[in-house]
């Protein structure tokens, strides 16, 4: 497939299933309200780990939403996101006949957990009762590539598809490399990320991190930016994107949501907070230069906010660093601390919150935060009304990956 460098691509879809909200509206909402859902975690086999905050998905009825043939082989981040690909299909008007051919859609997820719940029900299958006992689906469920595998075979896309598995900025990382195969020809890539960190499995190997908040009160258990900060709060779930050729959403009359512009990525190393201010930086330059933007053109920001003192004071000296005197003054938001950090679905749910803030023009509250300790403009207590037209998502892993990722809102056809 040769490349096609004209080619710009457009956000037609998004579907999500979150703490918040198990549609894009209703998790728009919560956001844009600055509700927070955290609360003790509800999970059968949980009950004696320490950690006891989480942002669980509730009322999710998997069973409404998937045929039972995908059900019964595939885990719980796999229905996630499944559910979340089919809403962003019929968002974008796509989910009847998405294009001429099965082979002009793609799919690619990220994932950092994959299929804990199921893998670890198999695996007491196989101490307890034996290896005749254990599903033969064990093979698949867990695998970090089930989501992508499933959504393509469940629609019958035959396109490129892959998955991506660079830490929690993956989900930044699928979106740009979705945008990357639109421009190299193909018509519409599914790209998203979900993920089912909370069986008792994934939790306690979870347990290792030492950025993990183990406070028991969920409203000071995930503080970014502040000096009680204490780690992060982990979460279930994520979004899905339909990205498309910018000129074909048009000429069959889509809703251009927004386009990707720009994205760049790079590597400081597990922990190594300190590093990740350089590293970080230099991921904003690149997402910048590559979407022929200026600092000042920046609107709004959503943070990565890790909530560890030295993760928040580097990721605020990033900014500084890579948008100079604009870095202080911008708005800066952090939906996630009233839901949690999904890891690879972390920066998605901001993908989605960005495209609808800039819809809105209006930025959503950073829940649970109010004494702010760096030099940021952080956007707390209230939604704040503000024009919009560009936004910066930033992400970063435990592992040591860094990404940010430059959107921007349609003129609409009057403007151009």
């Amino acid at each position: 497939m040769s490349a096609q460098p004209n080619r710009r691509t457009a956000i037609t879809g998004i579907g999500v299933v979150a703490p918040n909200g198990l549609r894009a509206e209703t998790y728009w909402k919560s956001v844009k309200e600055g509700l927070s859902v955290l609360d003790r975690i509800t999970r059968e086999g949980c009950e004696h780990l320490p950690l006891r905050v989480a942002g669980e998905v509730r009322g999710f009825d998997a069973s409404a939403l998937i045929e039972e043939t995908f059900l019964v082989q595939t885990d719980r981040f796999s229905h996630f996101a499944m559910a979340a690909a089919g809403a962003a299909l019929k968002d974008a008007g796509l989910s009847d006949a998405p294009t001429d051919s099965p082979y002009s859609v793609g799919v690619v997820t990220a994932a950092g957990s994959g299929g804990g719940e199921f893998g670890q029900r198999e695996l007491q299958k196989l101490w307890g009762q034996g290896s005749r006992f254990v599903g033969p689906y064990q093979s698949i469920a867990w695998f970090y590539a089930a989501s992508t595998g499933q959504i393509s075979i469940r629609s019958g896309f035959k396109g490129p598809c892959g998955v991506v598995a660079s830490d929690e900025a993956g989900g930044l990382d699928a979106v740009a490399h979705a945008a990357r195969t639109v421009g190299r020809g193909t018509d519409v890539v599914v790209a998203g990320a979900a993920e089912a960190p909370l069986a008792p499995y994934s939790m306690v190997c979870q347990l290792g991190y030492p950025e993990l908040s183990t406070v028991e009160d969920p409203a000071r258990a995930y503080r970014p930016f502040t000096s009680a900060a204490c780690g992060f709060v982990p979460a279930e779930g994520g979004a899905v994107l339909v990205v498309e050729d910018l000129d074909r959403a048009r000429r069959r009359d889509a809703d251009v949501r927004a386009t990707v512009a720009g994205h760049a990525a790079t590597f400081t190393g597990a922990s190594r907070w300190d590093r990740s201010r350089e590293g970080l930086a230099h991921a904003i330059r690149g997402a910048l230069d590559e979407a022929g933007c200026a600092p000042e053109e920046i609107d709004v920001v959503f943070a990565d906010a890790m909530g560890v003192p030295e993760a928040d004071r580097a990721e605020a000296l990033a900014l500084a660093d890579a948008l100079g005197p604009h870095g202080t003054r911008l708005p800066v938001t952090a939906p996630k601390t009233g839901i949690g950090r999904s890891y690879c679905g972390a920066p998605l749910l901001d993908v989605a919150a960005a495209v609808m803030a800039m819809e809105e023009g209006l930025i959503p509250p950073t829940p649970n935060v109010f004494d702010i300790c760096h030099d940021i403009d952080l956007v707390t207590t209230t939604a704040r009304p503000a024009e919009l037209s560009t936004a910066l998502v930033l992400s970063r892993g435990l592992m040591g990956s860094n990404a940010a990722l430059v959107l921007r809102r349609d003129p609409g056809p009057a403007a151009r």
